[in-house]
């Protein structure tokens, strides 16, 4: 909810990003002088700034090969532990 109704507002609808439609900003009160253009320019250059790129899903072969590779170093443990043990016990 906004509460008051002075408020100058500039609403940014080519985000770049397919995570948000449109991004809105609020302008503080002692910038309220400041061009129009130039309030827009610094939104869409801060909208533009700010994207990312949508988070890397893992296929399934990539968490096949990181099972096998941890499987593996647990293995090689218990090998070294295995024969640590006979030597010493």
């Amino acid at each position: 909810m906004i509460k008051g109704v002075n408020h100058q507002v500039v609403e940014v609808n080519d985000t770049a990003c397919e995570y948000f439609e449109r991004i809105i900003f609020f302008v503080k009160p002692e910038y309220s002088f400041v061009s129009e253009g130039k309030i827009r320019e610094r939104a869409g250059r801060i909208a533009n700034s700010t994207t990312l790129p949508p988070p890397t899903k893992k296929s399934d072969k990539a968490k096949l090969f990181d099972f096998l590779k941890m499987a593996a170093a647990a293995l090689t443990g218990a090998v070294i532990c295995a024969v640590a043990m006979h030597f010493l016990g």
